[in-house]
């Protein structure tokens, strides 16, 4: 059972009883990421989020550390573009402790300057490691080309000269205009009933701000088919390109989802058997769809050698064509929705996936849509809806990201 309350200081809290597993996994929501960063602190949103793990006016960092390890929990946290988490998974008997911590965290953390200093150190150490792997990198790449001076186009981790130049008071107005109760989510799932709502009620216990959340870098992207090509020290050559896709909870969703399906989301899918299993010509190929609140990108990934590069690219472009052309068989067009139902209900096995889709819901969309919803929106999808989508798959509309030796 759903339960939902907005507090009187505008902060939303979301509880899903969960009575037949003993743990319970909060988390903690705030609607700001990376697309709401001014151009020279990219990545700050990252880098508070790291800092909040740092040491706060009641515990040190080892002591947050201690206090999960010592109950078999766990804390951790992401940064996305659209958003930020904190969250943990313990025993429900712990799940005043960890509320607390994490209300600690997000409220009360000092920001020393010994510890921006080092964790400036390891950011750029994270960064050092992700150009050091191209097929994470090259998607950072395919965002510059598509939306190319957007938000969305920046590197959630910023760059190393942003994070180099990020100053204490940088972050802690970043935390005044975005950190506000209206922008922060607080999702519950597992053994707690709806009376831990007030508890969480009381110890976030935000005073509501003046002003509405900064929102002056967010606006909707044009989508670009430009290309950016990098030469890298690699054993293979990399390849993404990108289709503009479709915005969160738009009408075309499910048959954008569906598209995916057939072109490159599965082992069944098309780009998968052609051009792995047939052709032996990549080991890691497959295509996904990130939707925003505003916009959309449809992604389809190769990694191969350098010398069957532009074989690739060709043999992908042919594939997209086809099927654009000549649409889904029977087959595809059955198994790829029962295979969409069978991923939604397997994904709310887990209460961290249960979590997950509570407070995106909540802090996207304000609606909380049933199971029985979406398998009926899977099922109302019309092939016309589908061909709709694979009509905008041109050739010469897509981004191009290409990382190689030469």
């Amino acid at each position: 059972m759903l339960h939902r309350k907005e507090c009187n200081n505008g902060m939303r809290i979301v509880l899903e009883e969960v009575t037949s597993v003993r743990s319970v996994t909060i988390g903690i929501w705030v609607k700001t990421g990376s697309r709401e960063e001014a151009p020279e602190l990219n990545g700050i949103s990252h880098f508070i989020e790291h800092m909040l793990f740092k040491g706060t006016e009641n515990r040190t960092s080892q002591e947050i550390a201690e206090a999960f390890d010592s109950i078999g929990g766990e804390i951790n946290a992401f940064t996305s573009k659209e958003y930020t988490c904190y969250y943990a998974k313990v025993l429900d008997t712990h799940k005043k402790m960890a509320i607390e911590i994490l209300a600690d965290m997000l409220l009360h953390s000092t920001f020393a300057q010994t510890e921006i200093e080092r964790e400036k150190k390891v950011v750029l150490e994270e960064i050092n490691m992700t150009e050091d792997t191209p097929d994470d990198i090259i998607h950072d790449l395919l965002a510059e080309a598509a939306y190319q001076q957007h938000p969305l186009a920046k590197p959630i981790l910023g760059s190393k000269s942003t994070v180099n130049q990020m100053l204490k008071q940088d972050m802690l107005q970043y935390l005044q205009n975005q950190y506000v109760p209206e922008n922060i989510v607080v999702s519950i799932v597992g053994n707690a009933d709806h009376r831990f709502i007030k508890v969480v009620e009381d110890i976030l216990s935000v005073e509501r701000n003046k002003t509405l959340p900064d929102k002056k870098y967010v606006s909707k992207p044009a989508f670009h088919s430009k290309q950016i090509s990098q030469t890298k020290e690699t054993e293979q050559a990399h390849l993404c390109l990108g289709y503009e896709g479709v915005r969160i909870e738009d009408e075309h969703e499910y048959a954008m989802l569906i598209v995916n399906n057939v072109l490159g989301g599965s082992m069944s899918s098309r780009l998968f058997q052609e051009i792995r299993e047939k052709a032996g010509m990549a080991y890691s190929i497959f295509s996904y769809h990130s939707a925003f609140i505003d916009s959309g990108l449809l992604t389809i990934y190769a990694g191969t050698s350098k010398n069957q590069l532009y074989i690739v690219q060709d043999k992908i472009y042919y594939i997209v064509d086809q099927l654009r052309k000549n649409g889904l068989s029977n087959k595809e067009w059955q198994n790829s929705k029962e295979q969409l139902k069978g991923l939604y209900m397997l994904s709310l096995e887990s209460t961290n996936s249960k979590m997950s889709r509570n407070a995106r819901n909540e802090l996207l969309l304000q609606n909380h849509p049933s199971l029985d919803d979406i398998m009926k929106k899977i099922d109302d999808v019309k092939l016309d809806d589908v061909q709709q989508i694979l009509d905008t798959l041109q050739i010469d509309q897509a981004a191009t990201a290409i990382i190689s030796p030469e």
